[in-house]
């Protein structure tokens, strides 16, 4: 008859009811395969006995953090192989084999020696078998079995953070989000309520509250004011078994801060100010500062000031300090007490960054009054013009009145002044000054063709007070007067060709008169009187300052004069009427068809040395003839076809030769 195996597991789990599980994978190491079912200790033996499988497994729990002095019983390993007399040996591998469980041999008593975590590691997977102890071969397949540790309530709730920071608006309504705070609770959620966090506050209340579930705290009191409170410690709770009593808890600490909006208005601390200016403080100087106080901060205590209105609106100014909050009096145009001494003004201070839900708090803005006092100052004598335009002829004496200036002092006092010219403005002394009463007079003749313009600055000083003195440039314009006749725009040589005809024009003329006339320059031209008696040419006047020269007859014999000296009258027609001679030159030469001179007759123009042009080039070809010779080697150097004149030059042949008239 067929023998059948059986191999018996009891668990002892330290719990009042059973469990199940499915069936566990096992290697068979040879044995052939059977069908495993898992079944609870404390089965019948009827029930065992309908049963013809070898191994018979069920999964167990086994409470975590046990306390007991001895170890904690676990189960029992046995076979119906045992006939109880020693020859089988049970064996126990896998996790904490051998450590957290160990097994007795001859029994198969299966014990936890240590205190168990499920919150380290909550499953074990071990292998249980049975062998021969004499052969030592395995009478059971090897199998694997499960412990679960089972989950007790040993982890309080711990928060992600131990301190929270957040900030919330002052003047919130209530409800608005504060901070979200998280507690995690390392127990199994999935069995009972080890880990079911819920929230309270325990410190921070009416002010804030927090929702149990989530844990988000909102504000619960209306209208809170940072001006009064800004920082409140809020001490939330977590707690697990859902909030019942005997649940673990944590706590965390939330500071909370309110931020400032803009929910108060300037105000200044007092109605009036009063401050005192000099009168020659310059546009821009600080006078004073003014300041309102705002009980916001940052961009909400932002503060502009400005004038609104009063007496001095255009004469002052008011400007914001950034970085105080003040502000700042200035002046803005020139100040003159003897003009007015006191002027009131209005200020505004008001917050450029309005909150419109706030405007039902009132205007944001306050004013005050500030009084400004303009002290006397001991100024300096002031001319009655910033500058003064004089003018005098040219031709005027010595000690000739020209004009004055005019100056005084502007305090209340009067002092006297006297004048006097600068003379790093007047080094040559032409001008004087009386210093009692201003009067400018020449003391030097003027010439305007010299200098049209006398730049001069005239001083004011106080007598009693020298220190007080101003100064004023003084211009002086030098009149015209007709001293200067007029004279040729330039040197006129000209040429007449042998064959002219009568009343060809030969040479335009110009000219030109240093003076300047306040109509301008008309010039007419005549023939000297001794020149128009049988003269070969003519001056025709154009009427517009120009002339020019005709000729007067057909045909001119260079043989016979080669060169006509002719005399031109220039006259203007300012009073008194100024006039001038000069000579043109008119020179006889042999022409082209066309009117184009070829050559002349005539020497040459006669240079101070006494030489002609034609005497000096020959001079001067000679001279580098020369000195080509003693630089330059004859071999490189060959002077082909250079001859020198020098031996041939009479420099006589240029004297300065006599014409008789025209």
């Amino acid at each position: 008859m067929r023998t059948y195996r059986y191999f018996l597991l009891l668990f002892w789990v330290g719990q009042p009811y059973p469990t199940f599980s499915t069936p566990l994978s096992k290697r068979t190491s040879g044995f052939p395969a059977k069908k495993r079912a898992l079944e609870l200790s404390g089965n019948s033996k009827n029930e065992l006995n309908r049963s013809k499988r070898s191994w018979m497994w069920n999964q167990f729990f086994l409470l975590e953090e046990y306390t007991g002095s001895d170890y904690q019983y676990v189960g029992k390993l046995h076979s119906d192989q045992d006939r109880g007399d020693g020859s089988l040996k049970y064996i126990l591998s896998g996790d904490g084999a051998g450590d957290l469980f160990i097994i007795n041999e001859n029994t198969g008593d299966i014990q936890a020696t240590k205190r168990l975590d499920r919150e380290e590691k909550p499953v074990y997977i071990l292998r249980a078998q049975a062998i021969n102890r004499r052969t030592g071969r395995p009478v059971e397949p090897e199998s694997e079995f499960i412990i679960k540790i089972h989950d007790i309530n040993d982890n309080e709730p711990i928060f992600t953070k131990d301190v929270y920071t957040a900030t919330v608006p002052e003047m919130s309504d209530v409800g608005t989000f504060v901070v979200q705070v998280t507690a995690t609770d390392a127990d199994d959620p999935t069995y009972g309520n080890s880990a079911k966090v819920v929230y309270s506050i325990l410190q921070g209340q009416p002010y804030f509250s927090v929702e149990s579930e989530t844990g988000i705290i909102k504000t619960a009191l209306l209208n809170m004011d940072r001006e009064n409170r800004e920082q409140y410690q809020v001490v939330i709770q977590a707690k697990d078994m859902g909030g019942q009593m005997g649940g673990l808890s944590g706590t965390t600490t939330v500071n909370i801060t309110l931020t400032d909006v803009n929910d108060n208005p300037p105000r200044f601390p007092q109605s009036t100010y009063q401050f005192k200016t000099p009168e020659s403080s310059p546009p821009g100087t600080p006078i004073g500062r003014i300041k309102a106080s705002d009980a916001d901060m940052g961009e909400n205590a932002e503060i502009e000031y400005s004038i609104t209105e009063g007496e001095g609106l255009d004469m002052f100014d008011v400007v914001t300090d950034q970085e105080t909050q003040e502000g700042v009096i200035t002046v803005k145009k020139v100040l003159d007490f003897e003009k007015k001494k006191v002027y009131t003004l209005k200020v505004e201070a008001s917050n450029p960054h309005v909150e419109p839900r706030f405007l039902y708090l009132g205007p944001f803005k306050d004013a005050a009054t500030v009084r400004i006092m303009v002290e006397d100052v001991d100024e300096p004598p002031v001319f009655s013009k910033l500058a003064y335009i004089l003018q005098i002829r040219e031709d005027a004496q010595i000690n000739t009145t020209i004009g004055s200036v005019t100056a005084q002092d502007p305090d209340a006092a009067r002092n006297p002044v006297k004048y006097s010219v600068d003379r790093h403005t007047d080094m040559d002394r032409i001008f004087n000054i009386d210093s009692g009463n201003g009067s400018i007079f020449t003391s030097k003749l003027l010439d305007r063709e010299t200098l049209l313009w006398h730049n001069i600055t005239v001083i004011a000083t106080e007598i009693n007070n020298p220190k007080q003195s101003s100064r004023v440039p003084l211009y002086i314009k030098v009149l015209d007067v007709n001293d200067n006749a007029p004279e040729f725009a330039e040197f006129y040589e000209t040429f007449v060709c042998e064959k002219a005809k009568a009343d060809q024009l030969i040479q335009t003329l110009r000219a030109i008169d240093k003076d300047d006339p306040y109509s301008g320059h008309q010039f007419s031209f005549s023939l000297a009187p001794e020149a128009t008696s049988g003269s070969n040419f003519t001056i025709q006047d154009n009427k517009d300052n120009t002339a020019g020269i005709l000729t007067r007859k057909n045909g001119y014999n260079r043989h016979e004069m080669s060169t006509y000296l002719l005399p031109v009258v220039i006259s203007d027609n300012d009073y008194p009427v100024q006039s001038s001679t000069g000579t043109v030159t008119v020179r006889v030469c042999a022409c082209d068809h066309h009117g184009n001179m070829q050559s002349c007759h005539a020497e040459a123009l006669v240079h101070p040395t006494g030489l002609s042009t034609g005497a000096l080039i020959a001079i001067l070809l000679c001279i580098v003839t020369l000195l080509g010779k003693l630089l330059l080697p004859a071999s490189y150097l060959p002077m082909r076809g250079t001859h020198c004149y020098c031996d041939t030059l009479d420099l006589s042949a240029s004297p300065i030769k006599a014409y008789s008239p025209l």
